[in-house]
């Protein structure tokens, strides 16, 4: 035999988990303690993603047990309330790499490519020679399933043990529903600090506000982050392919797949963003008869449609235009619950969250949502805190290399109120950041999932959201910072004053005379003062902004205020009355506020929970300046009516509606339908992006 035939006979394949099992850095094995933390990272993404799909309120439980310190075998147990996995799927969901239901769905998920859970069980068995314990309990079954699973890594196969039924009841001697339940021993380490499994755990309840963790520590100490809303996350639906997202290759595969007799059909079919108009059009620019069949398309023919899909090929110099993608594939944190996850782990008195539109990048939806807690006990001359998550997962590692920590060091945070050398890097102060990406398509450094690859639009997407977050905290200080100046005035002059007054009345031997003119006069300012709280009997927001006029003549003003009203708050008890200026804008006209005079305006939030909103934004218009309230940018009002006039002149049509539309019209000039048409999912994108 040969050389050549000697080489070529030493060559075999390589099954998906050997190669994982020489290579278990890729899945973020790479030290004893970042070990600990991938393997609980998995389990918990795993247990909030069948919670949530299930639409369960999340309940977890995760004990950490140090079973060899000299050896660092830690034992990992997971618990959670979800709706458990069938005994016949265990194997498969444990035991099997690159087995899953989400690798070939298009929306936000936690995890796509069915390696998580399987690689722990992999490392488990790799460094303790021990398998993975699961006791599983589905609703419809008496009993829990319980089995030790092992992972044949050359034939990427479960290997299973001690497989039987048991009535699985809770320490307190209740019987368990449904759930699951993980067990696994493996070579690791716990450590403490901003890298560690609390951290992680901590960060996860930010993001996950609805979610009930409990931790117990290997020296015992119990950590608990409560649930602190009832309401679930969004209910994300798959959505096709963007012609703006597809290589040659996928396009090639998917018209040999096909089984459409007309490219019309396939088109609008398997894409989004394609109507029939469209789907014409893309025919004409690539030269294709809109009758052929997708199976017998040319190398040449498929080639110049991926330039029609991409803008390279034009009608009359123009572009094929195509719709955006539906967002209903996105779930968003939302402003007022990224408020409550953070109030309920960081003390501060300080605020401020903003949930940007969702935006689209090579033909995948992402949304980019950012949140800043301000003062309280965090350290002013430390960086600040950075809180990076990617679809809800919190991001722990190279955080220098990450996109998101480069958006923030992008911005000059000294003209906001923080500390930063040169201008450039993490500004330094009482704070921490937080940035989340939610995407059908996050792009990761590695296969570690620890830091986020560059991508422009995305990069300047969360610029432009940290920057407009910034301006608010800019705002809140200076205001803050007025009116401590002013209130610094008024009590050094109610306590001089009167003190000399009364002096000199009893030297004169002449009554105390009236300060309140001479006071106005020494203030010369108009103030503000409002107050944001919970009332435990209305179970509603009270809210009470109050004015003073400390000037020497009669004001006038329209002051506004903003409340929750596109998250369904509606406003309450308001005996001023006053109008609606926009939504979630609300304003009253103060006519005339005589000097020395003090007006109230009292109102209530209804349909907010305890902690959606903390802090009222109050402006106003008029020549003096108030001080507590910020001079109304008309702009941003405009904005406001802008987007709602808009809204309101598209009939709210979304991106299928329009295909079914166009489709009947077709069917009626006589084209067969080779596909029947559906009704728009609910919660479709719009034209302008939002949803119905």
């Amino acid at each position: 035999m040969g050389i050549a035939q000697k080489l070529a006979s030493n060559q075999k394949q390589v099954a998906i988990s050997e190669f994982f099992e020489k290579n278990k850095h890729f899945l973020g094995f790479d030290s004893l303690a970042r070990s600990l933390i991938t393997a609980v990272k998995e389990s918990v993404d795993n247990s909030l993603d069948a919670c949530e799909e299930a639409r369960m309120l999340p309940t977890l439980k995760i004990q950490i047990s140090k079973i060899d310190s000299k050896k660092d075998i830690i034992e990992m147990k997971t618990t959670d309330n979800g709706p458990g996995i069938p005994q016949k799927s265990v194997e498969k969901v444990f035991g099997q790499l690159l087995f899953g239901s989400r690798f070939h769905a298009i929306r936000q998920s936690r995890g796509q490519q069915g390696i998580g859970i399987t690689g722990v069980v992999m490392y488990s068995q790799l460094t303790t020679g021990t398998p993975t314990h699961v006791r599983s309990k589905i609703a419809t079954e008496p009993t829990a399933s319980v089995v030790d699973i092992g992972l044949d890594t050359r034939k990427n196969k479960a290997t299973k043990s001690n497989s039987g039924r048991e009535i699985w009841q809770t320490d307190s001697g209740e019987f368990v529903e449904h759930g699951l339940e993980i067990t696994c021993r493996m070579k690791a380490k716990y450590q403490k600090g901003r890298q560690s499994v609390w951290q992680y755990l901590r960060m996860t309840s930010i993001v996950n506000p609805h979610a009930d963790i409990t931790f117990i520590d290997p020296e015992g100490e119990v950590h608990h982050w409560p649930r602190v809303t009832e309401r679930l996350p969004g209910k994300v639906e798959s959505i096709k392919p963007h012609p703006h997202g597809i290589h040659l290759g996928q396009l090639q595969r998917m018209c040999n797949e096909s089984q459409d007799s007309r490219m019309t059909v396939f088109l609008r079919g398997s894409f989004s963003g394609v109507s029939s108009r469209s789907a014409k059009e893309l025919c004409e620019a690539s030269e294709i008869d809109i009758k052929a069949k997708p199976k017998s398309l040319k190398p040449e023919h498929v080639r110049a449609l991926l330039e029609s899909m991409q803008g390279e090929r034009t009608i009359a110099g123009k572009p094929v235009k195509l719709l955006n993608p539906p967002t209903n594939c996105l779930s968003p944190i939302e402003e007022m619950l990224i408020k409550k996850g953070l109030s309920k782990t960081i003390d501060s008195r300080y605020i401020v969250t903003m949930t940007r539109a969702p935006s689209v990048s090579n033909g995948n939806p992402y949304q980019v949502e950012v949140g800043l807690i301000f003062g309280g006990s965090m350290p002013a001359d430390k960086h600040v805190e950075v809180l990076r998550f990617a679809n809800r997962v919190p991001l722990m590692y190279q955080q220098g290399g990450c996109l998101l920590t480069k958006a923030i060091e992008a911005v000059n945070w000294r003209q906001y109120g923080l500390d930063q050398a040169g201008g450039k890097g993490l500004p330094k102060g009482p704070a921490a950041i937080l940035v989340h990406l939610a995407s059908t398509n996050v792009q990761f450094t590695s296969e570690a999932k620890e830091a986020l690859a560059e991508n422009g639009e995305v990069m300047e997407e969360a610029r432009k959201a940290i920057m407009e977050m910034g301006r608010g905290l800019k705002k809140h200080l200076q205001k803050k910072k007025k009116m401590a100046k002013t209130q610094e005035k008024f009590e050094l002059i109610n306590d001089i004053l009167p003190a000399i007054a009364e002096k000199s009345a009893q030297i004169l031997e002449r009554p105390i005379p009236e300060l309140s003119g001479s006071i106005t006069k020494i203030m010369s300012a108009v103030i503000s003062e409002t107050q944001t709280t919970w009332n435990k009997e209305t179970k509603m927001t009270d809210v009470e902004i109050v004015l003073f006029n400390y000037t020497s003549r009669a004001r006038s003003y329209t002051i506004l205020c903003t409340w929750p009203e596109k998250f369904g708050a509606s406003l309450v008890n308001n005996e001023m009355g006053g109008r609606k200026e926009a939504t979630g804008v609300w304003a009253w006209k103060l006519a005339t506020l005589d000097p020395g005079e003090r007006v109230t305006l009292n109102y209530s939030l209804d349909g907010l929970e305890k902690g959606d909103w903390t802090e009222t934004d109050v402006f106003y218009r008029g020549s003096q300046e108030v001080i507590g309230a910020t001079k109304m940018d008309e702009k941003f009002l405009e904005e406001i009516r802008q987007q709602e006039k808009a809204l309101k002149e598209a009939g709210i049509v979304s991106n299928e509606s329009e295909n079914l539309q166009e489709d009947v019209a077709e069917d009626a000039e006589g084209i067969p339908m080779d596909k029947p048409t559906v009704e728009a999912p609910e919660g479709q994108q719009t034209l302008f992006g939002g949803e119905n």
